[in-house]
């Protein structure tokens, strides 16, 4: 068992005014129409290419946080991921592209999850009113980093603007060197770019859970409890949810599991542990997390903080606001997690008539036969 002391607990809490961002992560930086947009590198350094990028938590999780942010039409230009990426949409419209010339198009809005398939060109516009926010997650401790269109890498090199093979941007026009042909990413080549795969709008609408298909569900074993009964979305692979009628809508291997987690007022999870790391991302803040066994550190978490727990750590999740809270769980490894309840918790459910199979999915306590063994 793991305990927190409140010092490290603190140190876990990424507050939405702690993000720092930069807007020298990418070689499209000097590019009009791209040079307003804002990276932010929250849990993990992502695929940023800038020396000076700020991360909050660089702690390996198996995957990193991150969040893009740009005013109404600025462009992140076409590139391509080896691992997955994907996109949370916390505010405003969003136009994602995706293919050789970025010909195929979906518009998001407020509450969806997108999910770009690797080794494709995706890019996307902020075409909404405001300001936009994008939380992303990316698969990996070390994502391999990005290569742009080759359009892009070109005009690029009109700024002085280079990428080198370790991914770090090279500008000449602050005094970098540019290293010989070797050292940097050159455009990729036609016959290269005409090999990647393709995805269909038909295909890339199966990786995308809108807010109104979000299928919320009692979740836990304590879903009988006074004042508890808390919902779970599964969005991306075999999350935490005890539901067996749960099923997530994009089920290939992405390093780590997403679902949405959603609370009525007064409403909790139980004391529970995981082995797995877990971050939990408020889209509407008035969260609590106690940790430890005697729940004697607590983290307050606002809307659109990020709060990271470690494997082995008992929390318990209330909504201590006076409106519904939602907020996005991601735990490591594509694997199904296994949430080990408190033993109060446990033998409350079962007095309420509630038990886990052997399977790990919520059911009725009187129909489990109890086998005994010599």
């Amino acid at each position: 068992m793991t305990h927190l002391s409140t010092e490290d607990a603190l140190k876990r809490h990424v507050r939405r005014s702690d993000y720092v961002s930069c807007t020298v992560a990418f070689i499209d930086c000097k590019k009009p129409g791209s040079h307003l947009k804002e990276n932010y590198s929250i849990i993990g350094p992502g695929v940023s290419s800038a020396s000076d990028q700020v991360v909050n938590l660089p702690e390996p999780h198996g995957f990193n946080i991150g969040a893009a942010a740009m005013p109404n039409g600025i462009t992140n230009n076409l590139h391509i991921h080896f691992t997955a990426e994907v996109f949370m949409n916390f505010r405003g419209e969003w136009t994602f592209r995706w293919g050789s010339k970025g010909e195929d198009e979906f518009v998001g809005h407020e509450g969806d999850i997108l999910s770009v398939p690797t080794w494709i060109f995706r890019g996307f516009t902020n075409t909404g009113a405001d300001d936009g926010w994008l939380f992303t997650c990316l698969g990996g401790d070390n994502t391999g980093g990005v290569i742009f269109h080759p359009e892009i890498i070109r005009e690029a090199a009109q700024y002085g603007l280079y990428i080198s093979n370790e991914n770090m941007l090279i500008d000449t026009a602050r005094g970098d060197e540019k290293p010989g042909e070797d050292g940097v990413i050159a455009p990729m080549a036609d016959a290269d770019v005409a090999q990647l795969r393709e995805w269909t709008p038909e295909q890339m609408r199966k990786r995308i859970v809108t807010e109104a298909e979000r299928d919320f569900r009692p979740a836990f074993l304590d879903r009988g409890l006074t004042g508890c009964g808390a919902e779970i979305a599964p969005v991306i692979g075999a999350g935490i949810t005890q539901n067996r009628d749960h099923a997530a809508p994009i089920t290939n291997p992405h390093g780590f599991s997403l679902e949405w987690l959603r609370l009525a007022p007064g409403q909790q999870v139980s004391r529970f542990r995981i082995p797995e790391k877990m971050v939990l991302i408020a889209r509407h803040g008035g969260a609590r997390i106690e940790l430890n066994e005697s729940s004697d550190v607590a983290v307050e978490l606002g809307e659109w903080d990020t709060y990271s727990v470690p494997g082995d750590v008992w929390r318990q999740i209330r909504n201590t606001s006076d409106h519904t809270v939602e907020l996005v769980l991601i735990a490591s490894g594509d694997h199904r997690k296994r949430p080990e309840f408190a033993e109060e918790v446990v033998a409350l459910a079962e007095a309420a008539g509630l038990a886990l199979d052997a399977g790990g999915f919520v059911a009725p306590a009187h129909l489990l036969p109890v086998y005994k063994f010599a």
